[in-house]
């Protein structure tokens, strides 16, 4: 699917996951995290993002 703001999205996405097709593609990696009872990267911070851990409760743990 093309998506019309994949570059300036990527400018601010910080995923370090490199092999990620849902990069700059924020609708489908919203989707994707939604699907997996996930959060995508860029609720974290690089710190935090870097556990690749996406978990709610790791989130809720980050943020208390």
């Amino acid at each position: 699917m093309a998506c019309d703001n994949q570059e300036k999205n990527l400018s601010i996405c910080n995923c370090s996951y490199e092999p990620c097709s849902r990069k700059g593609r924020c609708c489908e990696c919203i989707v994707y995290h939604r699907r997996n009872g996930e959060l995508p990267a860029c609720y974290f911070t690089d710190t935090q993002e870097r556990s690749y851990n996406r978990s709610i409760s790791y989130f809720v743990k980050c943020n208390s």
